[in-house]
């Protein structure tokens, strides 16, 4: 008899135990429920991470700037022009030239006189070489060096420069076939269409003038610039040469002017005597009259 209850009170405790254990998970599932629903709108509300532009290729202009001294200009200025050419660059520009420092002359002779002149001989040369072939043209103008003034080198990265011309180019593009579209489909007044041109005008020489400075960008890159200015140390070149007569020296004798002055006399004198046979009516018509008012004075 005592058995039985014991029993129900055996299965009743468990039957509590499991319905406390159930009470006690159904709060962890909730919150679990809930911290994954928290989890999804954080996620569904965090900000989009902006679209990343991919690092060009790099894309140097480089440029070199040297000013040397040599042994003789003409010469050096043969061996980098070739240089240059063989190396698949070209002459840009060259200009040589020589300044005199001081000139002045000394006579040696009655008739010979030495001319000095002190002169400076400079050519400055600008060139464009292949970007592949630049370091080896530098050093091959290095050779011609006596005495090196100054050496400046540089290289511009410009990949980001193009990359923006060609970003502002295609943004030019879309917004002017957006405004041909427009004067297509909703010009309708003349004063509007022509606005609406001239918009499209200016998005136009925009586009045009992005494309040509990154077409300039492109050949800077392509051809690397190197300016040289070189000379030679002063010259001095001496030249003699003839002295020049005075005019007094081309005069003749006293004698043979004598006599040219008598012919002179005698062919004054020939010219006066027929000069008063010319006048001889004159003359005449004078003495007449002379003579009559001397008479009449008289009376």
């Amino acid at each position: 008899m005592n058995t039985i209850p014991r029993i129900s009170l055996v299965l009743f405790g468990s039957f509590l135990l499991i319905f406390s254990c159930k009470q006690a998970e159904a709060p962890s599932e909730e919150a679990a429920i809930s911290n994954e629903k928290i989890a999804v709108s954080a996620d569904s509300v965090s900000p989009v991470k902006p679209k990343t532009v991919k690092q060009p290729q790099r894309k140097f202009i480089r440029t070199a700037e040297l000013k040397f001294k040599v042994k003789n200009v003409s010469k050096s200025t043969d061996a980098i022009e070739n240089a240059a050419r063989k190396y698949g660059g070209f002459v840009a520009s060259s200009e040589l030239e020589s300044t005199i420092n001081k000139q002045f002359s000394t006579k040696i002779s009655q008739d010979s006189t030495l001319e000095t002149t002190r002169y400076t001989v400079e050519n400055n040369i600008r060139l464009r070489i292949p970007n592949a072939q630049f370091d080896t043209v530098v050093k091959t103008i290095a050779r011609e060096v006596a005495f090196l003034d100054s050496r400046h080198i540089k290289a511009d990265d410009v990949a980001l420069q193009l990359l923006s011309n060609e970003m502002a180019q295609r943004r030019s593009a879309k917004h002017q076939q957006r405004l041909e579209n427009a004067v297509d489909t909703k010009g309708k007044k003349l004063n509007q269409i022509v606005n609406a041109e001239d918009k499209v005008d200016e998005t136009g020489t925009a586009q045009d003038d992005k494309k040509i400075e990154n077409l300039a960008l492109q050949d800077q890159v392509n051809f690397s610039t190197i300016t040289l200015h070189i000379y030679q140390k002063e010259t001095v070149k001496q030249e003699i040469v003839a002295n020049e007569k005075d005019a007094s020296a081309y005069e003749p004798p006293l004698g043979l002017q004598l006599l040219d002055s008598i012919k002179s006399g005698w062919y004054i004198l020939e010219s006066l005597l027929v000069f008063v046979v010319h006048i001889w009516s004159l003359i005449l018509l004078g003495i007449l009259i002379y003579l009559g008012i001397k008479r009449y004075s008289k009376k």
